[in-house]
């Protein structure tokens, strides 16, 4: 019996049948009369004896010319046991077997978190792979009688009841003991304890009692830390939680998408939601995609700058493409080279790589292809001294004009046309006032700010609560924000033209964050859940969109906003917090 008390004082009682139905299953094993082995031993034995018994008949016929179509019962009665005994072989080893060879794990040091290895395999499991949610049988009050009027329940509990920690085991604190004096090293305890919660639970008191700061308030209980275990995070000590809100719908190359935007900033959710409503009431966005491929770029060292040449020209000959590229391709079903693009420093040579990488973001696997280049090449430059997988002129998480001008990811240009009547009543401003701030602040000044691919009001907002809502890596928010804004007056300047063009979109919907519950979730109300079977890269290029898109809205709504005098008035009514912070204070 499970009993709960409210505030009130009443006591809230309920009973819970905890039915297991996998001991209610009956494995086929089990429906034999005989032991398993005992029954593989026995058909073992049949099949090789009717194929002996069969070809000493077949041989014997032959010898003697008897025709092989003539046949007696005891050959009869073979042929039977041969196909029974073959059935049960086939169906008790082969497709284990046949599974086997084709989802064999890779013995590469990348496998460990290759994405690509997501794309094709079918997840049995009841709950999907990271659920990061606490899934246990919700506790529920008895069902009234139907003769009884129905009386509701309040389901009020002390807030700080649900967020308390049980105090540790006495085998715990002896744990806890030793990771405080050092003796045990924190990022040890998954493996030692094989408990991925108990590791994380012992981890954040030993901090607690180092630091002599509480962690009160940063959630413990209702994750699954078995499913970032190698994967997502180290050394874990809780989770942190961020609001999503839902903007939309935006109307999209015809489609209507609800979008998942996780953020603690007041106005971004309200201001983005607008902008979907004004695309909308126009008939709503296209987006065109112009690039498709992920890179990285190793840095190699000769003894001469002539012979770092040498190379740049090798890599860049046509002819040596195909061999190239058969390297390359040879560590992925997905990865596929399209281009490499050298720059020489010195006698240091900068080689890019850009490659298709399916729905995945696919860093990973294009460094696999990379490292197989890499080793096929110290076969005729021995002189060769790679000095790093990559060198930076990627360029990854970072600001940087190859990625602005070449692109890196998604290549993406969404674009609309706004209704001038729609400019006036649901954005609150006109066409002529948009275009000349959007000259004046996104270009003008952001070139008189010396800006790198910031073309834009405020682009990083939107690509940031997307990111986090959807599993994607936050830190490319860097480059995948870099937008230009242009706004134009159109039709004898009553409506208005406005496009966003990013050229650095990076972004997959299988690996890493993907797989979390949470994340997972806002990418099937996108409906790009997981891998494209049918055509593996749209559910990845289809997100890129839904993002181009999504600051499309949000640019237009800020500029509006902007435009109209709007900004610090919308700020101070949805992004203040009525707490009274001078009673924050460190625990």
């Amino acid at each position: 019996m499970e009993q709960y008390t409210t505030k009130s004082g009443k006591p809230l009682k309920m009973k819970v049948k905890f039915v297991d139905h996998e001991k209610e299953l009956v494995k086929a094993s089990e429906a034999l009369p005989l032991p398993l082995y005992f029954t593989n031993a026995v058909f073992f034995t049949l099949f090789f004896s009717v194929v002996y018994f069969l070809l000493t008949s077949w041989r014997e016929k032959i010898r003697t010319n008897t025709p092989l179509h003539v046949i007696e019962l005891s050959e009869i009665v073979a042929i039977i046991a041969f196909v029974a005994s073959f059935i049960y072989l086939l169906g008790f080893f082969g497709m284990d077997f046949v599974q086997s060879l084709i989802l064999q794990p890779s013995n590469d040091i990348w496998a460990a978190d290759d994405d690509e290895d997501i794309i094709l395999k079918e997840d049995a499991r009841k709950v999907p792979c990271g659920q990061a949610l606490d899934c246990s049988i919700t506790k529920m009050a008895p069902i009234a009688s139907p003769k009884a009027a129905p009386k509701v329940v309040p389901k009020v509990f002390e807030e700080k009841a649900m967020m308390e920690t049980p105090p540790p085991t006495e085998e715990d604190e002896e744990i806890i003991k030793a990771v405080v004096a050092g003796t045990i090293a924190s990022y040890s305890l998954e493996t030692k304890l094989g408990d991925c919660k108990r590791a994380a639970s012992i981890r954040r008191e030993a901090l607690q009692r180092v630091t002599g700061k509480s962690l009160e308030g940063l959630p413990l209980e209702g994750f699954d830390y078995e499913s970032i275990l190698g994967q997502c995070c180290e050394m874990p000590v809780g989770y942190i939680t961020i609001p999503v809100g839902i903007a939309g719908p935006l109307m999209l190359d015809g489609r209507e998408f609800s979008v998942p935007m996780a953020t603690t900033e007041g106005c971004l959710v309200a201001s983005t939601n607008r902008g979907c409503k004004a695309i909308n009431l126009s008939g709503g966005a296209s987006s065109v995609l112009l690039k498709d491929g992920m890179t990285r770029a190793p840095v190699v060292r000769f003894n001469s700058a002539k012979r770092a040449a040498e190379l740049k020209f090798f890599m860049e000959d046509p002819e040596n493409y195909e061999t190239i590229s058969m390297v390359f391709n040879k560590s992925s079903r997905f990865g596929r080279l399209q281009t490499v693009k050298c720059a020489v420093a010195g006698k240091n040579l900068y080689m890019r790589f850009t490659c298709s990488t399916g729905d995945a973001m696919g860093m990973n696997m294009v460094s696999k292809g990379v490292q197989n280049v890499l080793d096929f090449l110290q076969n005729d430059f021995p002189d060769m001294d790679v000095i790093g997988i990559s060198g930076n002129y990627c360029s990854d998480k970072k600001p940087a004009a190859v990625n602005w001008i070449e692109g890196r990811g998604k290549s993406v240009v969404c674009e609309a046309v706004i209704k001038g009547d729609i400019v006036t009543k649901v954005l609150k401003t006109n066409v002529a006032a948009l275009v000349e701030l959007n000259m004046l602040k996104n270009l003008t000044g952001s070139a008189i700010a010396g800006a790198l691919g910031g073309f834009n009001a405020h682009a990083s907002n939107i690509v940031s609560a997307v990111y986090l809502a959807t599993g994607q890596d936050p830190a490319q928010n860097i480059e995948s924000s870099h937008c230009i804004t242009m706004m134009e007056a159109i039709n004898d300047g009553k409506d208005l033209h406005v496009s966003v063009t990013m050229p650095s979109i990076e972004v997959g919907t299988v690996g890493g964050g993907t797989q979390l519950a949470s994340q997972s979730a806002c990418l099937n109300l996108l409906g790009v859940k997981g891998a494209n079977r049918e055509a593996p890269g749209t559910n990845a290029r289809q997100l890129a969109s839904v993002v181009a898109g999504s600051v499309l809205a949000g640019e237009l709504s800020l500029m509006s906003a902007i435009a109209a005098g709007q900004l610090v008035k919308s700020h101070m009514k949805y992004n203040r917090s009525n707490k009274d912070v001078t009673t924050v204070t460190s625990a």
